[in-house]
């Protein structure tokens, strides 16, 4: 593409300057030489004066005078009585072809010559200069056709890398600018191409995150309850139980992965609704302490029953695992479970009696990937999502130790029951 640029512009300069220079050429030769022809005739008409004048004065008409005064001049002088007086710098005969012009009057006559070479050397001249002058212009159209060529065509390289790098999964946008709308516009649409390819590569990487670690609680829950099965193969009511158990935890891993995959499509799953708290809250407690009482530590359940609050069952009881796993993972002793009221919302806080959140984390404790160590960093930040997806918030109340209360909207309606609870569930 370059070097078309560069031949088509040459090729406009140098049609350009033939077009206007030839014609200068030409109309300066012309004019010399018709200035040249001017000026003898004009001098040829002074001298017929002159002489006129010395004669009337009876002064003599001496040539050497003369060719003092006109030095570049043969000229020679008719008087009335017929004779004739010359004035030439150079013997007659050697001057080469001359340009002549004559003019007469009251019997006398004047014939002024000048060489045709001296008029032909200044001719040649000026066209020189005109060549010189029209060489010059297409040197700098050349020039200018490099650099109009080289401002084209690198934004245009710089572009072409820019979609190769966008199929080759690099998304990151350059954000360069190159003073040329037309160019400056697709550079825009790459960018914007770039935000959303960057966008899509960054919902699938959170999409996998979330989806291994969202899976991983009902899977833990479930493989247990398949323990409990395997170890209470002796009694049947026993198993039916657990089996009950684990086909409810089946369930909720269909949901789990039902809403993950809503949220891939960054849809809202619409299922937030008034819910019983006491439901979600007893059946989260009673499928995570088979878990802490292996790891020889207790479940409790506190505050006030009977409260109902606009969420998404499925989301909230995923929301209180993740409490749960966290302070299973990462806290110690007592964990308590406790419902409440407070400024008109509905108010559910897990806490433990571990060491708590760091100082370090304790701003950052919700940001993605951040974790104390033990874990993937996923849990609090997609918990915290899930929640605000329905209109709440989950916030970290007390650092040391760790106590997590989710903030609900409060429904309209009331449960039939409304009362205060303490210990174990």
């Amino acid at each position: 593409m370059r070097r078309r640029l560069l031949l088509s512009t040459l090729a406009v300069a140098v049609v350009a300057v033939l077009l206007l220079g030839i014609p200068l050429a030409y109309t300066t030769n012309r004019l010399i030489y018709e200035e040249s022809e001017a000026r003898l005739s004009g001098q040829a008409t002074t001298l017929v004066k002159e002489v006129q004048l010395a004669l009337e004065e009876g002064k003599p008409i001496r040539g050497y005078e003369i060719a003092d005064a006109y030095a570049d001049r043969e000229i020679v002088i008719t008087l009335p009585d017929g004779s004739k007086v010359e004035a030439r710098n150079h013997p007659a005969g050697e001057a080469g072809p001359l340009i002549t012009r004559t003019s007469a009057g009251g019997g006398v006559r004047v014939q002024v010559s000048q060489r045709a070479d001296v008029v032909h050397r200044e001719a040649m001249r000026q066209l020189l200069l005109i060549g010189a002058l029209m060489a010059l212009g297409i040197v700098v159209a050349v020039g200018l056709a490099v650099l109009q060529a080289r401002r084209l065509t690198l934004p245009l390289v710089d572009l072409a890398d820019t979609a190769q790098r966008l199929g080759s999964g690099n998304a990151r946008p350059r954000r360069r600018r190159y003073g040329l709308a037309e160019v400056d516009r697709v550079a825009e649409v790459l960018d914007s191409s770039a935000v959303r390819i960057a966008n899509l590569l960054a919902a699938s990487r959170e999409f996998a995150s979330d989806a291994s670690h969202q899976l991983r609680t009902p899977l833990t829950a479930l493989s247990m309850r398949l323990e409990e099965i395997v170890e209470a193969a002796d009694y049947p009511d026993l198993v039916r139980e657990e089996g009950a158990a684990a086909l409810a935890q089946t369930e909720r891993l269909t949901a789990v992965v039902e809403q993950l995959l809503a949220r891939a499509r960054q849809d809202r799953t619409g299922n937030a609704g008034p819910a019983k708290i006491d439901d979600i809250v007893d059946q989260q407690t009673e499928e995570w302490r088979p878990m802490f009482q292996h790891a020889g530590r207790e479940i409790r359940l506190m505050g006030e029953r009977g409260l109902i609050a606009i969420v998404n069952p499925e989301a909230l009881s995923q929301t209180i695992a993740t409490l749960l796993d966290n302070s299973l993972v990462h806290g110690d002793g007592l964990v308590t479970v406790t419902t409440k009221m407070m400024s008109g919302s509905v108010v559910v806080e897990v806490g433990d009696e571990g060491a708590g959140v760091p100082p370090e984390l304790e701003r950052r404790v919700f940001e993605r990937s951040v974790t104390g160590g033990k874990g993937t960093g996923l849990g609090l930040s997609l918990a915290r999502s899930l929640v605000a997806a329905d209109g709440g918030r989950l916030e970290l109340v007390r650092a040391r130790p760790a106590l997590f209360a989710i903030f609900l909207r409060q429904a309209d309606v009331w449960g039939p029951q409304h009362r205060v609870v303490s210990g174990p569930a």
